[in-house]
């Protein structure tokens, strides 16, 4: 199963440590992750809004699923992004407070071999 990572980017000095921590145990536990704070940190600093929504959504249409960190509400990206995994029926799984990063996840069953 392929799943997006969404969360606050702007503002947030550590967000590609959270999202590259939610990467490592999705990753772990048998999940095919797109990483979009990768992917948006190598673009030039000059880069229109428009452009990252674009890319971002992109990415998000070829998973099966969107992990939402934390905070995700108070970001406009994150909410776009949650607006468009609900339209299109997919899976979406939320961080919990604390260390459990998988939260929800089995109570969602969904369709990976690990989880």
């Amino acid at each position: 199963m392929k799943i997006y990572i969404s969360g606050k980017i702007t503002g947030v000095d550590d967000y590609l440590e959270k999202f590259g921590r939610a990467e490592t145990v999705l990753k772990e536990n048998g999940f095919i992750v797109v990483n979009p704070a990768k992917v948006m940190a190598e673009l030039p600093n000059d880069t229109p809004r428009g452009c990252y929504m674009d890319l971002s959504i992109d990415m998000l249409k070829y998973c099966d699923a969107i992990y939402m960190l934390r905070g995700w509400e108070y970001s406009e990206g994150a909410n776009e992004e949650r607006d468009y995994a609900v339209k299109h029926n997919k899976y979406i799984v939320y961080e919990a407070e604390g260390d459990d990063v998988l939260w929800g996840i089995g109570k969602l069953n969904l369709p990976s071999s690990n989880v």
